[in-house]
């Protein structure tokens, strides 16, 4: 029994569907099953060839005389140079591992065949048992995997509902802690927030929700440092403040670096212990 990986491109305007990967896969063995003798010709004339219905493989070239591999003239006539089973009962088994596309209108089938695809067969029976398993043996995988599924999402939603109110939280904290200086609205404080975009959102509304706000924020994300500069629009308009090279500076500090606008940017880091550095400099800069 054979035991190969093989590739096979073809002209296709779209991706095939499950029911045309399993369509073909049983017909390739049915006829591996049929047993089907080889039949070989060899020296002939390629127009003849062409005429006997041969098929020609992608980017191969021919010369004036060729040889001409046949599995039941309805079923496989092509022009080959390579190696090929006496019947086709000793391919064994044939199984599409894949298909997808390699360029503009040429699509690719990854497949194994005898031994190996047997093996890849029962890989994914032993997968299944073992999800099976985890699933408390139950009835109906596809059912259980589809409550998982709901599950992770309305949990996924849960979080999303308690980051949102934990950001809040820590929103309107900052605004109890606004430091005038001058016409400015300060907000130069260490945070702690849940992700990185609660840090962008809670750095964000401030700038909106707070007149003059100059806003800094550094806080400890998953082990990771975060800054987030937002300068409201008057003060742009009024002083050198600039919310993308403050932030660069800032980053120094955490062994990082960022960037954004004028108005808002970001920046993640290496050293978590700089954090405390970066509010001091942000001081400083003020």
């Amino acid at each position: 029994m054979f035991n190969h990986l093989l590739r096979f491109d073809f002209s296709h305007f779209q991706g095939m569907s499950t029911e045309e990967i399993r369509t073909v896969e049983t017909i390739v063995n049915d006829r591996i099953r049929e047993n089907i003798l080889l039949a070989e010709k060899r020296n002939v004339p390629l127009e003849e060839a062409k005429n006997m219905g041969a098929m020609a493989l992608f980017g191969e070239k021919y010369g004036d005389k060729v040889r001409v591999i046949t599995f039941d003239e309805d079923f496989s006539v092509e022009l080959c140079g390579g190696t090929h089973v006496s019947a086709s009962g000793h391919i064994g088994f044939f199984k599409i591992l894949s298909e997808g596309s390699i360029a503009a209108g040429i699509r690719r089938i990854e497949a194994v065949t005898g031994q190996r695809a047997i093996d890849y067969v029962n890989a994914q029976i032993d997968l299944t048992q073992k999800i099976k398993t985890l699933l408390k043996n139950t009835k109906d995988l596809e059912k259980s995997v589809e409550g998982l599924l709901d599950q992770k999402q309305e949990l996924e939603r849960e979080i999303e509902d308690l980051h949102r109110e934990q950001s809040q939280k820590v929103k309107q904290n900052l605004r109890d802690l606004v430091e005038p200086n001058k016409h400015i609205n300060c907000i130069i404080q260490r945070v702690k927030l849940p992700t990185a975009d609660s840090l962008k959102q809670v750095s964000f509304e401030l700038r909106n929700e707070v007149d003059n706000a100059f806003i800094v924020l550094a806080a400890d994300i998953d082990g990771k440092p975060q800054i987030a500069v937002a300068i409201a629009d008057s003060l742009l308009k009024e002083s050198k403040l600039n919310a993308g090279n403050i932030v660069k500076e800032l980053a120094q500090e955490i062994k990082g670096g960022g960037g954004g606008q004028p108005f808002f940017a970001t920046a993640g880091g290496k050293d978590i212990d700089g954090l405390d550095g970066v509010i001091q400099k942000a001081r400083n800069i003020l």
